[in-house]
């Protein structure tokens, strides 16, 4: 049996991992400034986390949701004392389109609509509903195109406010910062504006923190750069480490019967452990704070190097949008120096390392990156 070819790959194999780094099967060693689409939150093998999960396993891997599982909720009192927001409810699941899924379906339960906003160059998820609110029709079968989903620009209230004028709308879901799209992010004030409308308007405001979520910003959601209290929170990709973990926050309002949602695997043992874990790490090792100091520190010594590319970002959420395609620049990054970084389109690349990455390995980046860029910089100059 063949797997089913949908990723194009690098021909590197990893097979051992710690903190921010790497190892293929050739022993060469890498700095991970991807955290495997920015889902390395804590480091790689962390020790805590290794053997929460270890030692849960020993005990018990799974059992249904149709029994008490003490883990769940000690998950959620951690969550939100750290993330502060405790007066929220917590529904656990898999994944980030799951949360979403979920979220859309909560949205719709409660106002009685059918119709969501979402942004240009948001993405939202793979699955039904979320997919038709992704800005990316080459994802969207035709299957889930409907007449429920309005993309609108980004940042754009009056545009916005219009479309909710109609009444039909059920909720607005954006990211608390683009990622996919390119690291892009709310006008101060746009958040605001859009909780002030979904009150006006009688529906719900949904914020995508899958990404952009678990201190990645440099606080624990990155609305919370705003005072917005949004309905919904959806999280999933720092939330396990790379244990598939998925969540959502729903504000005290929104009563919960039996059957509303569910999950088979959301929420078992082994998931919360590792959730469990996250938490202890971020808390201990105060990964917010760092996660702002070093994106910061990256972020000024990325604008002292050149002037020549747009910078972008907030904690360790970072874009940088060249004038040219950067294939080369990243694979030059990868194969000489041993650096992993993300990209999206053909002209930005993101960086989403874990939230410990220290200041001597930025600084490892930054000293590959000007070489780089110098080099690169210097054939097209040539042309």
């Amino acid at each position: 049996m063949k797997l089913f070819d949908v990723y194009p790959l690098f021909n590197i194999t990893p097979i051992k991992a710690k903190g921010c780094n790497v190892w293929d099967s050739n022993g060469k060693k890498y700095l991970d400034l991807y955290g495997g689409h920015a889902v390395i939150s804590i480091g790689h093998s962390h020790p805590h986390y290794v053997e929460k999960i270890s030692d849960q396993l020993s005990k018990i891997g799974f059992y249904s949701n149709s029994v008490q599982n003490p883990l769940q909720t000690e998950l959620a009192e951690k969550l939100g004392e750290i993330s502060g927001c405790n007066d929220y409810q917590f529904f656990l699941c898999n994944s980030g389109a799951e949360a979403n899924e979920n979220a859309i379906k909560l949205a719709s339960f409660v106002t009685g609509k059918k119709k969501f906003i979402s942004y240009k160059k948001g993405f939202h998820g793979r699955t039904s509903a979320a997919v038709a609110l992704t800005d990316n029709p080459k994802i969207i079968a035709p299957v889930n195109e409907t007449a429920n989903s309005i993309i609108l620009p980004f940042n754009d209230i009056e545009t916005t406010e219009k479309a909710l004028s109609k009444g039909d709308v059920a909720a607005i879901i954006v990211e608390g910062i683009q990622g996919i799209g390119g690291i892009n992010i709310p006008k101060k004030g746009f958040l605001n504006k859009l909780k002030a409308l979904t009150e006006k308007y009688e529906c719900l405001l949904i914020l995508d923190e899958i990404q952009s979520g678990y201190g990645r910003s440099g606080r624990f959601f990155a609305f919370q750069y705003s005072n917005v209290k949004p309905d919904l929170i959806t999280m999933a990709k720092g939330m396990g480490n790379g244990f598939p973990v998925g969540g959502v926050l729903i504000q005290p309002e929104i009563k919960p019967w039996y059957g509303m949602l569910g999950t088979t695997f959301g929420g078992n043992h082994l998931a919360c452990a590792a959730g469990i874990a996250v938490l202890d790490v971020i808390q201990k090792e105060s990964l917010v704070a760092n996660s702002e100091m070093v994106g910061n520190y990256l972020m000024q010594k990325l604008g002292e190097i050149s002037s020549d590319y747009e910078i972008r970002g907030k904690g360790l959420m970072i874009g940088l949008e060249f004038k040219f395609p950067i294939k080369e620049l990243r694979q030059k990054l990868l194969f000489e120096f041993g650096i992993f970084t993300g990209v999206s389109g053909q002209n930005i690349i993101r960086l989403l390392p874990p939230l410990n990455l220290t200041i001597n390995e930025a600084d490892q980046f930054l000293k590959a990156f000007e070489k780089v860029y110098a080099d690169i910089s210097a054939v097209l100059n040539e042309h």
